[in-house]
């Protein structure tokens, strides 16, 4: 539906404010709506972000424990029982940069998969751009991700006063464009996978395998170097194994940033994202016929 602001005339002394009308071009994506809505996104946001925690005993403390216990998880199985290599990195450290990477992607992904089935009944009741939604849940686990990253970075900087084999450097100035990549990257599959969903339910189960088969092509519990040669070509098509190389590259020093690999990530999220956009928009006009 496309939404008009201005206002209009229906020929019988009768001036509307605002105008709902059929959406028809294909990229006729209402982003300027998006701005004209954004107390709207301020709303879902905090409800992700506040409402989300009430009633729990921790509270707010559940956006930080999730990846700590995995982290320790990993460190325990992998480092300790599997003896994989972290390139000299603390174990610790290596598997928390992965996780937390890998975990804001993932939600992003997740989070956005089922946008039309979960707000259904709020969407056949009111009009706003339905991508307020899928945005609103970017920005709240954005702001997770960087919670997260203070934790991370206080333990970085215990390790470093004792002497640990870490060695930060001026490659974590890249940080915002790992967050851009996995954030659009995350925003595209999620929408594309939402549209789909819409119609065809079974994709969020066969979502739900293929976020965990993603997982273990990525580079989260073990190290690029590990990879045999013949290999690091294809680990390296996956677009979030360098934002993992480069994360842990500027925070611990280990690995190196595969410049290429970054650029061919960010030109793909980018392509992602556009996609899933356009896809989102042409669905949602009949997505609630649908579901």
């Amino acid at each position: 539906m496309k939404h008009i602001s201005a206002p209009v005339s229906d020929g019988q002394n009768q001036t509307w404010t605002q105008v709902i009308r059929p959406k028809r071009a294909w990229f006729d994506l209402r982003l300027a709506e998006l701005w004209r809505y954004r107390y709207l996104v301020r709303m879902f946001v905090r409800r992700d972000l506040v409402a989300g925690h009430k009633q729990t005993i921790l509270g707010p403390a559940w956006i930080i424990i999730p990846p700590l216990i995995t982290s320790v998880v990993f460190t325990v199985i992998f480092g300790n029982i599997a003896n994989l290599s972290t390139d000299g990195a603390p174990q610790l450290l290596f598997y928390m940069g992965g996780v937390m990477m890998w975990g804001f992607f993932n939600a992003c992904v997740v989070g956005n998969a089922n946008t039309f089935m979960s707000q259904a009944g709020m969407f056949s009741k009111v009009y706003f751009p339905r991508m307020v939604v899928p945005l609103a849940n970017v920005v709240s686990t954005t702001i997770s991700s960087c919670i997260q990253l203070i934790i991370f970075t206080g333990f970085l900087l215990y390790y470093v006063q004792g002497n640990a084999n870490v060695r930060p450097n001026v490659a974590v100035l890249l940080l915002p464009v790992l967050f851009f990549i996995s954030a659009a990257l995350g925003l595209g599959v999620g929408t594309l996978a939402s549209a789909i969903t819409a119609k065809y339910r079974d994709l969020s189960f066969l979502l739900t395998y293929g976020m965990q088969l993603w997982m273990f092509a990525t580079t989260v519990i073990y190290p690029l170097s590990s990879v045999p040669e013949k290999y690091r070509s294809l680990a390296l098509l996956n677009p979030l194994t360098p934002v993992v190389e480069t994360f842990r590259y500027g925070f611990l020093g280990t690995g190196e940033i595969p410049i290429g690999a970054l650029v061919a990530a960010l030109i793909l999220a980018i392509f992602a994202l556009f996609v899933g956009l356009v896809v989102f928009s042409r669905i949602e006009q009949t997505a609630m016929d649908t579901i």
